[in-house]
């Protein structure tokens, strides 16, 4: 009989010794187990960040290789923006009654933080009940399987002034301005952005348009960062605005201002080099940089280099361009 036969206790004893070992060497826990893996990846990335960052460069820096360093930073403090789970919240603190000739209503006071990040510039607003019915209106001819549930305070013949419905209402325009951020489809239609945005991109056009480039410039810094919250994953969009903010910039005599917001502008057209605003903006851009005594050989070369692919067309100047937007 052979010493295996002699011992079968401590062979028992053994495997299950070995079990163990390597079960505790190479077994997640039952927490691990559970925990989501876009979870445990969030957790990587907060234990060696910089290793990740790293190779996330790596991985993508080849396909913009082309972009200048100013591009590059631009482009990862974007990516960066979009990996923040940010969300926007909506409160309405105070209302105001206004009286209007022979009319009288209710303006509401929307203040528009960010939650996610440090947000220290919050971005506010007025609107009117029939702002809002419009907004509603609208929003039911495009989405109306998504606002089938969404409630609307109805008008009321009498009490409208009254202290207890304006407090009703404050209250419901806050949570309906909370519901449509919460879907992704509303959130992101040009007529919730347009709410929120055109009234004050109307008014700042119509200053720029009558040669008051100070008032205009006020209004766009103050919308320039809500466009920016409610339009994250879309920046070609606040094109116009930002080439808006260069002219009036440039035309008050801040050249070093309308090439900052130049830049930034531009940053977003790399490679929508067919937009409106492309080849007007590098135009204003060469000008800007040779008045500064920047560089301006690398823009007059993309300038070159588009027109030699492109059929020589009329091309509208900046300023142009700014003073056409939101003309009735």
């Amino acid at each position: 009989m052979d010493q295996d036969s002699h011992c079968p206790a401590e062979r028992e004893q053994l495997e299950a010794v070995s079990r163990i070992t390597t079960f505790s060497t190479t077994s997640p826990s039952d927490e691990e187990q559970n925990q989501p893996k876009a979870e445990i990846s969030c957790q990587v990335r907060k234990e060696n960040p910089e290793k990740d960052e790293l190779q996330d460069s790596n991985a993508t820096l080849s396909p913009n290789s082309a972009m200048t360093t100013k591009e590059l930073q631009e482009y990862w403090r974007n990516e960066k923006r979009q990996c923040r789970q940010v969300r926007l919240l909506f409160e309405i603190p105070s209302t105001r009654i206004v009286e209007h000739h022979l009319s009288r209503y209710v303006m509401y006071k929307i203040i528009v933080l960010q939650t996610g990040s440090f947000d220290s510039n919050k971005s506010v607003i007025e609107r009117r009940y029939s702002d809002f019915e419009k907004l509603h209106r609208n929003l039911l001819e495009e989405f109306s399987e998504e606002m089938e549930d969404v409630t609307f305070p109805k008008k009321t013949l009498t009490g409208n002034f009254t202290e207890e419905i304006i407090n009703e209402r404050k209250l419901a325009f806050k949570d309906y301005l909370r519901l449509l951020y919460s879907m992704k489809y509303i959130r992101r239609s040009k007529k919730f952005i347009d709410f929120l945005t055109r009234p004050e991109l109307q008014e700042a056009y119509g200053c720029l348009r009558g040669g008051q480039y100070s008032k205009a410039l006020e209004i766009l810094l103050e919308v320039i960062g809500l466009q920016e919250r409610l339009t994250r994953g879309n920046p070609v969009s606040i094109v116009p605005t930002l080439c808006a903010i260069v002219v009036c910039h440039k035309d008050l005599e801040n050249p070093a201002s309308a090439l900052e917001y130049g830049e930034k502008a531009l940053s977003h057209l790399h490679v929508h080099t067919n937009h409106r605003y492309y080849i007007p903006l590098l135009e204003t851009m060469i000008t800007l940089a040779y008045e500064l005594g920047k560089d301006f050989l690398s823009l007059q070369e993309k300038l070159e280099e588009w027109k030699a692919k492109k059929d020589p067309i009329r091309v509208f100047t900046l300023k142009e361009l700014a003073v056409r937007e939101y003309v009735q």
